[in-house]
Protein backbone atom coordinates (compact mmCIF):
# COMPACT_ATOMS: atom_id res chain seq x y z
CA UNK A 1 0.00 0.00 0.00
CA UNK A 2 0.42 3.61 -0.91
CA UNK A 3 -0.74 7.12 0.24
CA UNK A 4 -2.01 8.41 -3.37
CA UNK A 5 -1.45 4.93 -4.73
CA UNK A 6 -5.60 5.39 -5.33
CA UNK A 7 -4.88 7.54 -8.41
CA UNK A 8 -3.31 7.06 -11.28
CA UNK A 9 0.13 7.27 -12.03
CA UNK A 10 0.26 9.82 -14.06
CA UNK A 11 -1.02 12.03 -11.70
CA UNK A 12 1.06 11.27 -9.22
CA UNK A 13 3.99 12.83 -11.53
CA UNK A 14 2.27 15.55 -12.00
CA UNK A 15 1.41 16.16 -8.10
CA UNK A 16 4.86 14.54 -6.40
CA UNK A 17 8.74 15.63 -6.84
CA UNK A 18 8.93 12.33 -4.83
CA UNK A 19 6.23 10.01 -4.58
CA UNK A 20 5.10 8.23 -1.04
CA UNK A 21 7.21 5.08 -0.24
CA UNK A 22 5.05 1.66 -0.88
CA UNK A 23 4.75 -0.24 2.81
CA UNK A 24 2.80 -2.98 4.47
CA UNK A 25 1.87 -4.30 7.38
CA UNK A 26 5.08 -6.28 8.13
CA UNK A 27 7.36 -2.80 7.46
CA UNK A 28 9.35 -1.38 10.44
CA UNK A 29 7.48 0.22 13.05
CA UNK A 30 8.85 3.66 12.50
CA UNK A 31 7.85 3.90 9.16
CA UNK A 32 4.36 2.68 9.87
CA UNK A 33 3.71 5.25 12.56
CA UNK A 34 4.66 7.91 10.45
CA UNK A 35 2.42 6.58 7.57
CA UNK A 36 -0.66 5.72 9.69
CA UNK A 37 -2.26 8.77 8.66
CA UNK A 38 -6.26 9.38 8.71
CA UNK A 39 -6.95 6.38 10.80
CA UNK A 40 -10.68 5.90 10.09
CA UNK A 41 -12.76 4.24 12.66
CA UNK A 42 -15.84 2.04 11.95
CA UNK A 43 -18.25 0.43 14.49
CA UNK A 44 -17.73 -3.60 14.51
CA UNK A 45 -21.30 -3.86 14.20
CA UNK A 46 -21.56 -3.10 10.37
CA UNK A 47 -23.10 -6.32 8.60
CA UNK A 48 -21.24 -5.42 5.63
CA UNK A 49 -17.95 -4.64 6.91
CA UNK A 50 -15.50 -6.19 4.66
CA UNK A 51 -17.04 -4.50 1.95
CA UNK A 52 -16.71 -1.23 3.62
CA UNK A 53 -12.90 -1.81 4.48
CA UNK A 54 -12.03 -3.02 0.81
CA UNK A 55 -14.16 0.22 -0.31
CA UNK A 56 -12.13 2.73 1.47
CA UNK A 57 -8.77 0.92 0.48
CA UNK A 58 -9.72 2.06 -2.67
CA UNK A 59 -10.19 5.29 -1.71
CA UNK A 60 -7.13 5.78 -0.21
CA UNK A 61 -7.41 4.84 3.71
CA UNK A 62 -4.52 3.15 4.65
CA UNK A 63 -4.97 2.18 8.56
CA UNK A 64 -8.46 1.50 10.35
CA UNK A 65 -9.90 0.80 13.97
CA UNK A 66 -12.68 -1.42 14.24
CA UNK A 67 -14.30 0.04 17.46
CA UNK A 68 -16.09 -2.54 19.95
CA UNK A 69 -15.82 0.48 22.66
CA UNK A 70 -17.80 3.45 22.55
CA UNK A 71 -19.24 3.13 19.08
CA UNK A 72 -20.68 0.52 20.01
CA UNK A 73 -23.75 -0.62 22.82
CA UNK A 74 -23.31 -2.49 25.34
CA UNK A 75 -25.64 -4.94 24.67
CA UNK A 76 -23.99 -5.47 21.54
CA UNK A 77 -20.63 -6.18 22.68
CA UNK A 78 -21.03 -10.19 21.88
CA UNK A 79 -22.32 -9.94 18.51
CA UNK A 80 -20.07 -6.97 16.72
CA UNK A 81 -17.24 -9.94 18.35
CA UNK A 82 -18.90 -12.54 15.88
CA UNK A 83 -19.13 -10.42 13.43
CA UNK A 84 -15.83 -9.47 13.41
CA UNK A 85 -15.09 -12.84 13.25
CA UNK A 86 -17.50 -13.59 10.23
CA UNK A 87 -15.78 -9.88 8.43
CA UNK A 88 -12.00 -11.25 8.90
CA UNK A 89 -12.50 -14.76 7.53
CA UNK A 90 -14.38 -13.06 4.56
CA UNK A 91 -11.77 -10.71 3.71
CA UNK A 92 -9.40 -13.49 3.88
CA UNK A 93 -11.37 -15.43 1.23
CA UNK A 94 -10.05 -12.69 -0.90
CA UNK A 95 -6.69 -13.17 -1.45
CA UNK A 96 -5.75 -10.34 -4.31
CA UNK A 97 -7.47 -7.62 -1.96
CA UNK A 98 -5.28 -5.05 -1.05
CA UNK A 99 -6.47 -4.09 2.77
CA UNK A 100 -5.25 -1.55 5.03
CA UNK A 101 -3.83 -1.66 8.88
CA UNK A 102 -6.29 -3.26 10.69
CA UNK A 103 -6.64 -2.64 14.25
CA UNK A 104 -9.51 -3.48 16.91
CA UNK A 105 -10.11 -1.59 19.69
CA UNK A 106 -11.35 -3.20 22.42
CA UNK A 107 -12.88 -2.79 25.91
CA UNK A 108 -10.93 -5.23 28.58
CA UNK A 109 -7.59 -6.75 27.94
CA UNK A 110 -9.38 -10.67 28.02
CA UNK A 111 -10.93 -9.84 24.47
CA UNK A 112 -6.94 -9.61 22.55
CA UNK A 113 -6.07 -13.31 23.46
CA UNK A 114 -9.64 -14.39 23.02
CA UNK A 115 -9.95 -12.51 19.16
CA UNK A 116 -6.88 -13.51 18.37
CA UNK A 117 -7.40 -16.98 18.87
CA UNK A 118 -11.52 -16.91 17.48
CA UNK A 119 -10.01 -15.52 13.92
CA UNK A 120 -7.86 -18.36 13.27
CA UNK A 121 -5.73 -17.87 10.62
CA UNK A 122 -7.41 -14.79 9.53
CA UNK A 123 -5.42 -13.32 12.34
CA UNK A 124 -2.64 -12.30 9.70
CA UNK A 125 -4.49 -9.68 8.74
CA UNK A 126 -4.41 -7.76 11.94
CA UNK A 127 -1.67 -5.28 12.59
CA UNK A 128 -2.79 -4.71 16.51
CA UNK A 129 -5.18 -3.59 19.05
CA UNK A 130 -6.76 0.10 20.37
CA UNK A 131 -6.45 0.44 24.16
CA UNK A 132 -8.91 2.27 25.55
CA UNK A 133 -8.89 5.05 28.64
CA UNK A 134 -5.14 3.97 29.04
CA UNK A 135 -3.08 4.74 32.25
CA UNK A 136 -0.26 2.66 33.79
CA UNK A 137 -2.15 0.40 35.90
CA UNK A 138 -5.02 -0.29 33.09
CA UNK A 139 -2.53 -0.32 30.15
CA UNK A 140 -0.19 -2.96 32.09
CA UNK A 141 -3.08 -5.56 31.55
CA UNK A 142 -3.74 -4.98 28.27
CA UNK A 143 0.21 -5.12 27.14
CA UNK A 144 0.57 -8.19 28.87
CA UNK A 145 -2.47 -9.76 26.86
CA UNK A 146 -1.02 -8.27 23.67
CA UNK A 147 2.56 -10.22 24.49
CA UNK A 148 0.91 -13.75 24.94
CA UNK A 149 -1.77 -13.14 21.86
CA UNK A 150 1.54 -12.18 19.95
CA UNK A 151 3.11 -15.53 21.14
CA UNK A 152 0.53 -17.83 20.72
CA UNK A 153 -0.55 -15.92 17.22
CA UNK A 154 2.92 -16.02 15.57
CA UNK A 155 1.56 -12.45 14.39
CA UNK A 156 3.76 -9.14 14.90
CA UNK A 157 0.91 -7.01 16.87
CA UNK A 158 1.05 -3.55 17.76
CA UNK A 159 -0.62 -1.42 20.60
CA UNK A 160 -2.14 1.94 19.81
CA UNK A 161 -2.84 3.33 23.65
CA UNK A 162 -5.78 6.01 24.10
CA UNK A 163 -4.89 8.56 26.54
CA UNK A 164 -8.21 9.61 27.47
CA UNK A 165 -8.70 9.29 31.28
CA UNK A 166 -10.15 12.04 33.95
CA UNK A 167 -6.54 11.57 35.59
CA UNK A 168 -4.85 12.59 32.70
CA UNK A 169 -6.92 15.60 32.09
CA UNK A 170 -7.09 16.57 35.98
CA UNK A 171 -4.26 18.89 36.93
CA UNK A 172 -3.68 17.32 40.67
CA UNK A 173 -3.42 14.35 39.10
CA UNK A 174 -2.03 14.75 35.57
CA UNK A 175 2.15 14.84 35.98
CA UNK A 176 1.65 11.22 38.06
CA UNK A 177 -0.69 9.69 35.72
CA UNK A 178 1.22 11.25 32.59
CA UNK A 179 4.58 9.57 34.44
CA UNK A 180 2.88 6.34 34.93
CA UNK A 181 1.99 5.76 31.12
CA UNK A 182 5.63 7.27 30.51
CA UNK A 183 6.85 4.07 32.51
CA UNK A 184 4.58 1.60 30.92
CA UNK A 185 4.90 2.25 26.75
CA UNK A 186 8.53 2.78 27.39
CA UNK A 187 8.77 -0.75 29.09
CA UNK A 188 6.61 -1.84 25.86
CA UNK A 189 8.09 -0.14 23.42
CA UNK A 190 8.81 -2.00 20.61
CA UNK A 191 4.73 -3.45 20.29
CA UNK A 192 3.69 0.49 20.82
CA UNK A 193 3.29 1.76 17.62
CA UNK A 194 1.37 5.48 18.82
CA UNK A 195 -0.11 7.04 21.17
CA UNK A 196 -3.69 7.76 20.37
CA UNK A 197 -5.41 11.52 22.17
CA UNK A 198 -9.10 10.52 23.34
CA UNK A 199 -10.21 14.36 23.43
CA UNK A 200 -13.87 13.67 23.19
CA UNK A 201 -13.21 12.23 26.85
CA UNK A 202 -11.08 14.93 28.07
CA UNK A 203 -14.59 17.11 26.96
CA UNK A 204 -16.20 15.26 28.68
CA UNK A 205 -15.55 15.37 31.93
CA UNK A 206 -16.23 18.77 31.97
CA UNK A 207 -19.96 19.12 30.13
CA UNK A 208 -17.89 20.31 27.07
CA UNK A 209 -18.56 20.45 23.02
CA UNK A 210 -16.44 22.28 20.74
CA UNK A 211 -18.38 23.57 17.80
CA UNK A 212 -17.86 22.99 14.24
CA UNK A 213 -15.89 26.74 13.84
CA UNK A 214 -13.68 25.72 17.07
CA UNK A 215 -10.61 23.53 17.00
CA UNK A 216 -9.61 21.61 19.89
CA UNK A 217 -6.56 24.41 20.80
CA UNK A 218 -9.33 26.46 20.88
CA UNK A 219 -10.58 25.17 23.91
CA UNK A 220 -8.18 25.39 26.81
CA UNK A 221 -8.10 23.03 28.90
CA UNK A 222 -7.76 20.49 26.28
CA UNK A 223 -4.95 22.13 24.18
CA UNK A 224 -3.10 22.33 28.32
CA UNK A 225 -3.66 18.20 28.28
CA UNK A 226 -2.23 18.00 24.48
CA UNK A 227 0.75 20.11 25.09
CA UNK A 228 1.88 18.12 28.49
CA UNK A 229 1.22 14.75 26.77
CA UNK A 230 3.32 16.13 23.73
CA UNK A 231 5.71 17.26 26.14
CA UNK A 232 6.28 14.05 28.07
CA UNK A 233 5.61 11.53 25.64
CA UNK A 234 6.14 13.22 22.25
CA UNK A 235 9.87 14.55 22.35
CA UNK A 236 12.41 14.27 19.44
CA UNK A 237 15.32 12.89 21.48
CA UNK A 238 14.70 9.18 21.09
CA UNK A 239 12.94 8.74 23.78
CA UNK A 240 9.47 10.18 21.91
CA UNK A 241 6.36 8.18 20.11
CA UNK A 242 4.41 9.04 17.40
CA UNK A 243 1.17 11.10 19.41
CA UNK A 244 -1.93 11.27 16.44
CA UNK A 245 -4.35 13.90 16.14
CA UNK A 246 -7.91 14.31 18.11
CA UNK A 247 -10.64 13.04 16.11
CA UNK A 248 -13.27 15.94 14.36
CA UNK A 249 -16.57 15.01 14.89
CA UNK A 250 -18.35 17.15 12.24
CA UNK A 251 -19.29 16.05 8.62
CA UNK A 252 -22.28 17.57 7.60
CA UNK A 253 -23.63 21.17 7.61
CA UNK A 254 -24.20 23.51 10.69
CA UNK A 255 -25.49 27.04 11.45
CA UNK A 256 -22.15 29.07 11.08
CA UNK A 257 -21.16 31.25 13.93
CA UNK A 258 -18.02 32.67 12.44
CA UNK A 259 -17.25 33.37 9.29
CA UNK A 260 -15.24 30.95 7.17
CA UNK A 261 -11.53 30.40 8.49
CA UNK A 262 -10.61 29.02 4.58
CA UNK A 263 -8.82 31.73 2.72
CA UNK A 264 -10.16 32.60 -1.26
CA UNK A 265 -6.71 32.50 -2.61
CA UNK A 266 -5.12 29.17 -2.77
CA UNK A 267 -8.22 27.95 -4.42
CA UNK A 268 -8.19 30.85 -6.42
CA UNK A 269 -4.23 29.89 -7.64
CA UNK A 270 -5.95 26.24 -8.21
CA UNK A 271 -9.03 27.82 -10.03
CA UNK A 272 -11.00 25.28 -7.51
CA UNK A 273 -13.10 27.90 -5.72
CA UNK A 274 -16.01 25.27 -5.64
CA UNK A 275 -14.04 23.04 -3.70
CA UNK A 276 -13.56 26.00 -1.28
CA UNK A 277 -16.81 26.48 -1.15
CA UNK A 278 -18.15 22.52 -0.82
CA UNK A 279 -15.61 22.42 2.07
CA UNK A 280 -16.70 25.30 4.36
CA UNK A 281 -20.32 24.12 3.75
CA UNK A 282 -19.75 20.73 5.18
CA UNK A 283 -17.62 22.48 8.15
CA UNK A 284 -14.21 21.58 6.67
CA UNK A 285 -12.41 24.31 7.21
CA UNK A 286 -12.26 23.78 10.60
CA UNK A 287 -11.10 20.28 10.47
CA UNK A 288 -8.03 21.50 7.81
CA UNK A 289 -7.17 24.49 10.43
CA UNK A 290 -7.22 21.76 13.68
CA UNK A 291 -5.31 19.64 11.35
CA UNK A 292 -2.18 22.61 11.01
CA UNK A 293 -2.24 23.01 14.50
CA UNK A 294 -1.74 19.24 15.21
CA UNK A 295 1.37 19.61 13.22
CA UNK A 296 2.40 22.75 15.14
CA UNK A 297 2.04 21.27 17.97
CA UNK A 298 3.53 17.91 17.81
CA UNK A 299 1.23 15.52 16.58
CA UNK A 300 1.14 13.28 13.17
CA UNK A 301 -2.00 11.35 11.89
CA UNK A 302 -5.70 12.12 12.95
CA UNK A 303 -8.37 9.96 14.10
CA UNK A 304 -11.23 10.13 11.70
CA UNK A 305 -15.12 9.14 12.00
CA UNK A 306 -15.79 10.14 8.47
CA UNK A 307 -14.54 8.92 4.56
CA UNK A 308 -14.60 12.86 3.93
CA UNK A 309 -11.81 13.45 6.42
CA UNK A 310 -9.37 11.26 5.30
CA UNK A 311 -8.27 13.27 1.37
CA UNK A 312 -7.95 16.73 4.01
CA UNK A 313 -5.57 15.16 7.04
CA UNK A 314 -3.31 13.20 3.44
CA UNK A 315 -3.17 16.21 1.89
CA UNK A 316 -1.62 18.48 4.56
CA UNK A 317 0.51 15.42 5.22
CA UNK A 318 2.39 15.41 2.13
CA UNK A 319 6.29 17.64 2.55
CA UNK A 320 5.89 20.85 0.66
CA UNK A 321 9.53 21.21 -1.93
CA UNK A 322 9.72 24.19 0.37
CA UNK A 323 10.25 22.28 3.88
CA UNK A 324 12.20 19.16 1.77
CA UNK A 325 14.58 21.49 0.65
CA UNK A 326 15.02 23.31 4.19
CA UNK A 327 15.25 19.63 5.69
CA UNK A 328 18.05 18.63 2.78
CA UNK A 329 20.14 21.41 3.75
CA UNK A 330 19.84 21.22 7.13
CA UNK A 331 21.29 17.52 7.32
CA UNK A 332 23.74 17.71 4.93
CA UNK A 333 26.70 15.90 6.04
CA UNK A 334 29.18 18.74 5.82
CA UNK A 335 26.75 20.83 8.32
CA UNK A 336 27.42 18.42 11.53
CA UNK A 337 29.20 21.40 13.29
CA UNK A 338 26.41 23.73 13.09
CA UNK A 339 26.00 27.17 11.83
CA UNK A 340 23.48 29.02 9.92
CA UNK A 341 22.20 29.39 6.37
CA UNK A 342 19.63 31.06 4.14
CA UNK A 343 16.91 29.07 2.87
CA UNK A 344 17.00 27.99 -0.59
CA UNK A 345 13.53 29.75 -0.93
CA UNK A 346 15.33 32.69 0.39
CA UNK A 347 12.47 33.56 3.20
CA UNK A 348 14.08 32.19 6.29
CA UNK A 349 16.64 31.07 8.40
CA UNK A 350 17.81 27.98 8.81
CA UNK A 351 19.90 26.91 11.93
CA UNK A 352 21.64 23.43 11.55
CA UNK A 353 21.35 22.36 15.09
CA UNK A 354 18.07 23.76 16.35
CA UNK A 355 16.49 22.42 13.42
CA UNK A 356 17.64 19.40 12.53
CA UNK A 357 15.33 17.23 14.80
CA UNK A 358 12.48 19.40 12.73
CA UNK A 359 14.33 18.38 9.48
CA UNK A 360 14.72 14.27 10.70
CA UNK A 361 11.16 14.48 11.73
CA UNK A 362 10.51 16.20 8.07
CA UNK A 363 12.37 13.96 6.07
CA UNK A 364 10.39 10.34 7.83
CA UNK A 365 7.00 12.14 7.04
CA UNK A 366 8.23 12.42 3.07
CA UNK A 367 9.48 9.40 2.94
CA UNK A 368 5.73 8.10 3.52
CA UNK A 369 3.45 11.12 2.09
CA UNK A 370 6.09 12.20 -0.63
CA UNK A 371 7.20 15.54 -1.26
CA UNK A 372 5.04 17.83 -3.46
CA UNK A 373 6.26 19.35 -6.95
CA UNK A 374 7.47 22.88 -5.96
CA UNK A 375 4.39 24.39 -7.93
CA UNK A 376 1.73 22.34 -5.99
CA UNK A 377 -0.14 23.24 -2.96
CA UNK A 378 -2.52 21.26 -0.64
CA UNK A 379 -5.63 22.55 -2.54
CA UNK A 380 -4.33 20.17 -5.77
CA UNK A 381 -3.28 17.53 -3.43
CA UNK A 382 -6.98 17.95 -1.88
CA UNK A 383 -8.79 17.88 -5.00
CA UNK A 384 -6.70 14.72 -5.84
CA UNK A 385 -7.56 12.48 -3.40
CA UNK A 386 -11.20 13.18 -3.69
CA UNK A 387 -13.28 10.34 -4.19
CA UNK A 388 -14.42 10.47 -8.03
Amino acid sequence: MRHFGHIAPEERQRLFYREPCVFTADSPSRLLAAALGATLYSPATRPHLADDILKQAARGVVSMVLCLEDSIDDSEVLGAERNLVRQFADLAARPTAELPLLFVRVREPEQIPDLVQRLGASVRLLSGFVLPKFTEERGVPFLEALTAAEAASGRRLFAMPVLESPGLLYLESRRETLAGISRVVDKYRERVLALRLGVTDFCSAYGLRRAPDMTAYDVQIVASVIADVVNTLGRADGTGFTVTGPVWEYFRVQERMFKPQLRRSPFQEGEVEELRQSLIEHDMDGLLREIALDRANGLLGKTCIHPSHVPAVHALSVVSHEEWSDAQDILRPERGGGGVLRSAYTNKMNEVKPHRAWAERTLERAEVFGVANEDIGFVELLAAGLPA
